[in-house]
């Protein structure tokens, strides 16, 4: 019997707190492909999607819509109605054509509008009300996901990535890919669980490399995996920059025809979530302690600015550690990265070589700061175009938009005009920047950073700073998450809930 299975995707990771709004141009500038531009793709979640459905007997991939952008503030509301009535328009459009039995989403799981807390769980309620109860739906998330009974209710498998740092979108996609044909060829009956803890905890100790409070996690609900009658189990350290209901990290397990397993199993790695909560919690340390102690310490310093995290939702427009910097004279060098679309269009039009007064940061996202009037000369000038080199967007163009090295004092600054995610620094040589012959490297990345600038340092400082994407979560401004919640109520009794 042929079936025709649908797939699409939209990922994106949102921040209640911060960050520059995810308008449609912000997925055009990243990914945003239709119909048969879909099936040209052979890498990521949608290439393992390909991959697998293409093995399989009397399969045909129905493309729609893949809307991807940097993660950043709430996506408004017009793209978001775009990409949602495109996506259902082509649903509905092989529905009439008898062509639909399944459909296959790739999306994040933290993704969230101007009007909708809980962007998953809305478009797979449209598509489920859509297509129907008969056709099954399967999603791929990322492990930063916040699972709300909504996706669970709309959805028949949900399956995340394994990694972090990312670096398993594809071999997730397979998985995904494979769960749909399994439910359509009957080989499963699916029943799912999601077991959450009250954790809101940033991302420096979530890693799922060797060993760590995380990576144990991980491990334990991957173990599950072996006994008889559970399909497939993720671990979530939830995006903790959303301000949404019930929000929490921990585990969902995927069971054939087995309710009551799923539900034990899914509270049982929730429960170890909950027992690793306070190895979560990292340690900080405040900007002039940072550099004091890596000023007396020989090789270069990583200072960790998690708290302008593009990657997690923030602007990228941070420029707190800027006065520090400048303070240590042309003696010491440092590199700074800052995404100011006024300040690299001011430096375009001066031209490289030509010195002139910039007022740079928080230019984009201003409650978490003040910028700073410094004279600087222009070193470089770029188009702000670079390639990933593996994780999640292998391959694929990044695009800072119009990009600019200047220098003041002891100190290079990388004007961006727009946020990228940071992978393993491919920003700072399509800039010209060797960091390794820097004192200070400012990564504003919770996790990459290790990757991108352990050749180079071996001291990393995670920093006690201001913004929406910060190393703990105590000081957020939270209107909506559930409480009582660790780091605030370090002991609950019962903190466990179990989703099905």
């Amino acid at each position: 019997m042929p079936f025709h299975v649908a797939i699409g995707a939209l990922l994106v990771e949102c921040n209640h707190f911060g960050g520059i709004p995810t308008d449609l141009e912000s997925f055009k500038r990243t990914q945003y492909l239709l119909d048969d531009e879909l099936l040209q793709l052979n890498d990521g979640t949608i290439g393992g999607y390909l991959e697998v459905l293409a093995q399989q007997d009397e399969v045909t991939v129905v493309p729609t819509v893949a809307a991807t952008a940097c993660p950043g503030g709430l996506v408004t509301d017009v793209a978001y109605g775009h990409i949602k009535k495109a996506f259902l328009s082509r649903i509905q459009a092989a529905q009439q054509r008898g062509e639909l039995d399944g459909v296959l989403l790739a999306l994040h799981g933290s993704a969230a509008s101007e009007s909708h807390y809980d962007l998953e769980g809305d478009i797979l309620q449209a598509v489920h009300e859509q297509v129907g109860g008969n056709v099954p739906i399967v999603a791929t998330l990322d492990l930063h996901a916040h699972i709300t009974q909504q996706m669970l209710d709309y959805s028949d498998v949900l399956i995340a990535w394994e990694t972090y740092p990312h670096r398993d979108a594809r071999e997730t996609g397979m998985r995904g890919a494979q769960a749909i044909a399994d439910i359509l060829h009957g080989k499963l009956k699916p029943t799912m669980a999601m077991g959450i803890a009250p954790v809101l905890v940033g991302a420096i100790n979530g890693t799922t490399d060797g060993e760590g409070p995380f990576a144990e996690t991980m491990q334990l609900a991957k173990h599950m995996e072996t006994q008889q009658g559970v399909y497939s189990t993720s671990a979530f350290l939830v995006h903790p920059y959303l301000d949404a209901p019930n929000m929490g990290g921990g585990g969902l397990v995927v069971t054939h025809d087995d309710q009551p397993l799923a539900d034990k199993l899914a509270a049982e790695i929730a429960s170890y979530y909950w027992d690793q909560r306070v190895a979560l919690e990292p340690e900080l340390f405040q900007i002039d302690d940072a550099i004091e102690f890596g000023v007396a310490n020989e090789g270069p310093v990583v200072l960790v600015e998690t708290a302008d995290c593009c990657g997690g939702g923030a602007a990228g427009d941070s420029v707190q550690l800027l006065p520090a910097l400048l303070e240590l004279g042309d003696q010491i060098s440092s590199v700074l990265p800052v995404v100011d679309r006024q300040a690299a269009a001011a430096c375009h039009e001066a031209g490289v070589g030509a010195e002139l007064e910039l007022e740079i940061g928080h230019a984009h996202d201003p409650k978490w700061g003040q910028p700073v009037s410094i004279k600087v000369k222009v070193l470089n000038l770029t188009d702000g175009k670079f390639t990933y080199r593996g994780g999640i967007w292998d391959g694929c163009e990044g695009n800072m938009g119009l990009a600019a090295v200047v220098k003041a004092a002891g100190v290079q600054i990388c004007l961006a005009s727009f946020p990228t995610y940071e992978w393993c620094g491919e920003q700072y040589p399509a800039l010209g920047i060797d960091v390794a012959r820097a004192k200070f490297v400012v990564a504003k990345n919770p996790m990459n950073y290790r990757m991108a600038f352990e050749h180079c340092s071996q001291l990393f400082m995670v920093l006690d700073t201001r913004g929406p994407t910060p190393a703990t979560c105590k000081h957020l401004p939270y209107s909506h998450s559930l409480r009582p919640a660790f780091p605030w109520d370090p002991e609950i009794e019962s903190p466990v809930r179990v989703l099905s």
